[in-house]
C-alpha cells in the first residue's frame, strides 16, 4: 500500500549554524486532519524565502524506505520528519517518480493533487541540524548528494485535507522517463545530463534556464558533423 505515514510541520527557529539566523528544518509530526494550501500544509512556516516555499516547493515529501537507507549508513535511526520533509510516505518510490507526476492524496472530495516538479538540493542547514540532532556531521550534505535519495519537491493543483494514513495514488505519468532521481543527478553530481532534462514539459524555468545555457556552452565545443553522402 502506498500511503502517508506522518504529516509534519515546523516553525522558524533561531540557530547560530543557520545561515540566515534562523530555520525551519525541525519539523514535528501533527495528529489529525491537515489542511493543505497552494503555498504548504498548514503550520507549516518557511525561515529562508529565498530559497525555499512558494508554490514550486509547496510541500516536500519523503519515503521511510530513504530514510530506513541512511539509518544503515549511519548506524543510528531516523524518525520521520528528520530531513525536514512535511510528508514521510511508505510504498512509494518517489525518487523513480518521473517529474510532472501527479499524486492523489486522500479521497477525490477532501483529498489534495500534488505534482512532482523538483528536487531538494540539501544545504550548510541541513548539515547543522544533524549535529544537533546527534549525528555525525561530517560529510552529510556529501553523502546525501552522493546517494541521490533527494525526495520530491511538490507543487499543489487542488488544495484539500489530509491526514497521516491516507493513501496515494498515482493519477499522472507524463511518460518521457525523466525521473526525480535524475533530475538531482543533472543539477547537482554530472552536469552532462542536464540537456535530458529539457523533454519535460512544464519543466521549472529555473531548471530549464540552467538546461539551456549549458547547451549553449557546450554545443561549440562539439565536432562538427560528418557530411552527408
Amino acid at each position: 500500500m502506498q500511503y502517508v505515514r506522518t504529516i509534519s510541520t515546523g516553525r522558524p527557529q533561531a540557530r547560530g549554524w543557520a545561515g540566515i539566523g534562523h530555520t525551519s528544518i525541525e519539523k514535528r509530526p501533527v495528529l489529525g486532519p491537515v489542511a493543505v494550501h497552494e503555498l504548504g500544509v498548514e503550520g507549516d512556516q518557511v525561515s529562508d524565502t529565498l530559497h525555499h516555499g512558494g508554490p514550486d516547493q509547496a510541500v516536500y515529501a519523503y519515503a521511510r524506505e530513504d530514510l530506513d537507507f541512511f539509518e544503515g549508513l549511519v548506524g543510528q535511526p531516523i524518525r520521520d520528519g528528520q530531513f525536514g520533509e512535511n510528508l514521510t510516505t511508505e510504498g512509494i518510490d518517489l525518487n523513480a517518480l518521473e517529474v510532472g507526476t501527479r499524486l492523489r492524496i486522500g479521497d477525490e472530495v477532501d483529498g489534495v493533487l500534488l505534482e512532482a516538479v523538483y528536487v531538494r538540493t540539501p544545504c550548510n542547514d541541513f548539515k547543522g541540524w544533524m549535529r544537533e540532532s546527534g549525528y555525525d556531521p561530517k560529510a552529510w550534505v556529501k553523502r546525501f548528494t552522493a546517494e541521490a535519495r533527494p525526495g520530491p519537491y511538490l507543487r499543489v493543483l487542488e488544495t484539500g485535507t489530509i491526514e497521516a494514513g491516507a493513501p496515494i495514488e498515482v493519477v499522472h505519468r507524463p511518460g518521457h522517463g525523466v525521473t526525480i532521481r535524475d533530475m538531482f543527478v543533472a543539477l547537482n553530481t554530472d552536469r552532462s545530463r542536464l540537456p535530458d532534462l529539457l523533454v519535460v514539459d512544464g519543466l521549472l524555468p529555473k531548471v530549464r534556464e540552467k538546461a539551456e545555457e549549458f547547451v549553449r556552452q557546450v554545443a561549440p565545443s562539439l565536432p562538427p558533423l560528418e557530411p552527408l553522402i
